[in-house]
């Protein structure tokens, strides 16, 4: 899980999961999950950009200030901020 306080990418929660270039299906997974359960704020898109339009992606970065979490602009440091995941996966491929 991304702990408080760092972020990551659609394509890297993909590529952790071992489905790299998969970066929509995690947009539309979080989309469809338990937003209690699940830190959906805390994934952004490539270069730390929220994706979300209007009132979700402001709700989106409140989340992520509340966290600790500092812009500059409409984007995050991600050099600084982002979380790296331990290991990779092997390459799985998604069916069509």
């Amino acid at each position: 899980m991304i702990p408080r306080g760092k972020v990551a990418t659609y394509g890297g929660v993909a590529r952790a999961a071992g489905y790299p270039g998969a970066s929509r299906q995690v947009a539309w997974a979080l989309r469809a999950s338990d937003a209690e359960r699940l830190p959906w704020h805390r994934v952004l898109g490539q270069g730390g950009k929220i994706l979300l339009p209007g009132e979700a992606g402001l709700h989106q970065r409140t989340l992520l200030e509340v966290e600790g979490v500092r812009f500059k602009g409409a984007r995050i440091d991600m050099n600084q901020l982002e979380f790296r995941f331990s290991k990779k996966p092997a390459k799985k491929r998604l069916s069509r």
